[in-house]
């Protein structure tokens, strides 16, 4: 005769969870996060995007485009709000070249390191 103070079960169940709800409930509030990351992965690769490859020639923004654009930037993102036909930003473009100009058109013509380094008068 077994002495034991539980009575036998089949198996035993976890005790509930501290803010009263049972695992049942934690189960399917994980199943919603995993179906809810699983629908946003989806829907990600549905993303396209405009052949962004290096190109060259005449007619192509390289440096001094980069650094117009950088330097208009914010300007040309205000206009992209309202109008399809303004780009922040020219694809195709010459690559690094480009990319290093519009760097500097925002970060130095456009004030980005300037404005955030200035001490105030009280200092």
């Amino acid at each position: 005769m077994d002495r034991s103070p539980h009575p036998p079960t089949a198996t035993r169940r976890a005790p509930p969870s501290p803010d009263g709800r049972g695992n049942e409930a934690h189960s399917a509030e994980r199943v919603r996060v995993y179906a809810l990351f699983a629908a946003t992965l989806l829907l990600s690769a549905c993303a396209s995007q405009i052949d962004a490859t290096v190109a060259s020639g005449g007619d192509v923004p390289g440096f001094w485009w980069g650094l117009w654009h950088g330097f208009i930037f914010p300007w040309a993102w205000i206009g992209s709000l309202f109008s399809d036909d303004i780009a922040v930003y020219a694809v195709p473009n010459t690559g690094g070249w480009y990319d290093f100009g519009f760097f500097l058109g925002i970060t130095v013509l456009g004030g980005g390191s300037f404005f955030g380094s200035k001490s105030r008068k009280g200092d």
